[in-house]
């Protein structure tokens, strides 16, 4: 991706664009926004505008529709990780500009024409980002397989006999390939992989160093791996260049603000609530729209030589605070000591709350464990990174890993909130 040419007075302009369309025709902007714009609004103006919230999209979900049912050419839905999945519609237009997002993401990470990707994440059940590295692969001229989640034994099939040179997956299901090709004397240090694009799970410390899971891959296999942070809502993804230095913003697809607890920007190096601008969106625009994701924003020029915000990997979100023996946990934490382990190739953490209200965890891991010298390290490291030791399960493995890869979800689900 080519550094933005975009300009903060084009970026106001593109701004005042947005805003001034999803008030002409969204049914909720006319409300939400009713009184509150001037024309030509300034940057000082505009950050006076009211949030949009995950709430209001998904109680007013078809409020925020701006085209006639016959211009919509395809429907995505959220993957419901913080509550009930909601519909985001896209014209042939927000189509392309998918593929544009993609594009120039994967060219920021060094990939071009000659670049053979298989992606390990479905392309069906509504999902955008499978649909979006469809677009963009295709947009960047290179060669495509889709074999989509899980199934080792059907992804190496794969990379031996296509070859792909860049895999697209959840970082934690490149462990499960690991194990796999260790388990069945597959040579896969000298596979034709290079890298590998990791979505839905960070590999990287809020010092932007790989994390336990991050390094769990690179130990073990000489890939690269690269960054990205995306959500179906923004119709867009922050991603690394090969800098490593943190996800980068593309300034001509969304605006951002990195907000504290007061609703002010926060500053280079420090962290606050995802707040976004959809530009150029036709189907469902979006004004200050919170994420609910928490994270480290980077202002200084990148070493790379763009100058464009970066974000660190996603620290937490608002909704999966865990309140567990007087101490607050993000899922991350839990995460980040259970991959700790070699011995630990799948795991789920379930959370429900007790008669009080309290967060209780329980955390599923394999039977073989539950009698092994590890068990005793793996609760020893829980007390001293969560200050608290969870209830441990075990379960047969097989069964396990059909609770974290669910053929009627689209993505693992390591983590259950239930009431």
């Amino acid at each position: 991706m080519a550094e933005p040419t975009i300009t903060p007075s084009l970026q106001l302009k593109a701004l005042q664009t947005t805003v001034s369309y999803a008030f002409e025709f969204s049914p909720f902007y006319q409300r939400h926004l009713k009184g509150k714009l001037s024309e030509g609004f300034s940057l000082e103006d505009y950050k006076q505008l009211p949030f949009t919230t995950k709430e209001d999209l998904s109680t007013h979900n078809d409020a925020f529709l701006c085209v006639p049912r016959n211009e919509i050419a395809e429907y995505v839905t959220t993957s419901g990780t913080t509550g009930e999945p909601v519909s985001l519609y896209l014209t042939k237009n927000d189509l392309q500009r998918l593929a544009k997002n993609e594009f120039d993401s994967l060219s920021l990470m060094g990939s071009t024409s000659h670049d053979i990707f298989q992606l390990l994440t479905t392309i069906d059940k509504q999902f955008m980002a499978g649909l979006a590295y469809y677009l963009g692969v295709q947009e960047l001229g290179a060669g495509l397989i889709r074999i989509g989640p899980g199934v080792p034994q059907l992804q190496w099939n794969s990379i031996l006999k296509n070859k792909p040179t860049r895999l697209i997956a959840v970082p934690s299901f490149i462990v499960a390939l690991i194990d796999y090709a260790v388990e069945n004397g597959i040579d896969y240090q000298n596979s034709s992989v290079e890298a590998v694009v990791c979505i839905g799970e960070p590999i990287r410390n809020d010092d932007l160093t790989y994390n336990t899971l991050g390094k769990r891959i690179t130990d073990n296999w000489d890939i690269d791996l690269f960054s990205t942070y995306a959500s179906t809502e923004m119709g867009a993804a922050f991603s690394e260049c090969e800098a490593k230095q943190g996800c980068h913003l593309n300034e001509d697809l969304l605006f951002l603000e990195v907000l504290d607890e007061n609703g002010q920007e926060v500053k280079h190096g420090e962290s606050g609530e995802i707040v976004v601008t959809t530009l150029g969106v036709e189907g469902t625009p979006l004004v200050r729209y919170k994420t609910g994701d928490i994270a480290t924003v980077y202002r200084e020029k990148c070493s790379c030589g763009r100058t464009s915000p970066r974000l660190g990997p996603i620290i937490g979100r608002k909704k999966q605070m865990i309140k567990f023996k007087g101490t607050t946990i993000y899922p991350k934490a839990i995460y980040d000591v259970l991959e700790h382990f070699q011995e630990i190739s799948c795991y789920k953490v379930l959370v429900n709350k007790d008669e009080l209200g309290n967060d209780n965890i329980t955390i599923l891991l394999e039977k073989k464990l539950e009698n092994q010298p590890v068990f005793n390290e793996i609760k020893a490291l829980s007390k001293s990174k969560l200050r608290v030791v969870p209830k441990f399960d075990f379960i047969e493995a097989d069964k396990l890993r059909g609770m974290i890869y669910q053929k009627h979800l689209r993505k693992p689900e390591k983590i259950k909130f239930t009431n």
